[in-house]
């Protein structure tokens, strides 16, 4: 990480954006990137940015990760970066749509052995909620999906892989240094957010029990946004912050379940590897799935109760006060 330029002067400037006399290098380093009424908004959010990369580059490169943990710590750097890119669309024109579309692209062609491991975790899941299966079926099962798993993994993370990512990372951090936010003010990045909120809370059913799959993994991808851009925020209020975005990370996790079970699901249809199993499967899914969609109303009922504006102006009070 690169230390913040510094700033001179006391108080708000013209634009809005606090700036103060800088702290030192020392002090600045011992915090994540975030963004803090001591620093200018723009060049916060540019540490923040050039953050996002370094952990990308870390999930591929560190030699102490398995291909399988690089390839999910990577994708999870990749919806961070997606997240920030959606946040600061508004300032950054064209160039948005295009890291946003290389950072997709990437996640999706890496996202096969992904798809079979998250069936994995639903296979554990159901086993821990009475699944109707002797223990040889459940290995048989579980190898199968594991061989699967295995052999994408293999193919995901080759050579060109690396290589095609290594290039994107070094042009999205080239991107960074270009990014026209020097006059960004916190105003503006609280109107984004409240707007990622309002996008997040109209996906939101009316009636969670007649939500299909599609609907419940659009308000997951929604709710991961959100999370992922509300870290920005975190050290204004970290009390509340830490504790929204538990919150957001509960629901994404509860739809994240629900996703991995129909992804499970899928592999029991006729001519896939877990034909075999569908009618043992069939029930215990949809069993499982009303008990997590029940789970996730409570806690997006929670999470979603103020208006977008209220929610804005909560945010325009954490600064002024942070």
């Amino acid at each position: 990480m690169r230390p913040l330029a510094k700033t001179r002067g006391a108080g708000f400037d013209p634009r809005g954006s606090i700036v103060v006399v800088a702290l030192s290098q020392n002090c600045h380093m011992s915090h994540k990137p975030a963004l803090r009424p001591d620093f200018a908004v723009g060049e916060a959010m540019r540490e923040v940015a050039h953050a996002i990369l370094a952990d990308a580059r870390k999930a591929i490169d560190s030699p102490d990760n398995s291909d399988a943990v690089a390839v999910h710590e990577f994708r999870r750097a990749m919806k961070h970066w997606r997240a920030l890119l959606r946040l600061l669309a508004p300032f950054l024109g064209d160039e948005s749509e295009g890291l946003q579309a290389a950072a997709r692209d990437l996640a999706r062609d890496l996202g096969g052995a992904r798809d079979l491991q998250s069936a994995l975790e639903a296979l554990q899941d159901l086993e821990e909620h009475d699944l109707p299966l002797p223990d040889r079926s459940l290995k048989t099962v579980r190898k199968r999906i594991n061989d699967l798993r295995t052999a994408g993994e293999m193919n995901a993370l080759n050579a060109d892989m690396r290589l095609r990512i290594a290039q994107a990372l070094a042009d999205a951090e080239v991107a960074i240094n270009r990014w026209p936010i020097r006059d960004l003010r916190f105003h503006d990045v609280a109107k984004q957010l409240a707007a990622s909120y309002r996008e997040a809370r109209d996906a939101v059913p009316e009636r969670w029990s007649h939500a299909g799959p599609e609907a419940l993994h659009e308000l997951r991808k929604l709710v991961v946004i959100h999370r992922y851009q509300m870290q920005v925020v975190q050290p204004l209020w970290k009390r509340f912050t830490k504790m929204w975005i538990a919150e957001a990370q509960k629901l994404r996790e509860r739809l994240g379940e629900h996703q991995d079970l129909e992804v499970l699901r899928a592999l029991t249809e006729p001519g896939q590897p877990l034909a075999f199993w569908h009618s043992k499967f069939d029930r215990p899914i949809d069993a499982r799935k009303r008990r997590l969609v029940a789970a996730a109303k409570k806690v997006a009922t929670r999470m979603f109760v103020d208006k977008p504006g209220a929610f804005r102006r909560r945010l325009i009070v954490m600064w002024k006060t942070g």
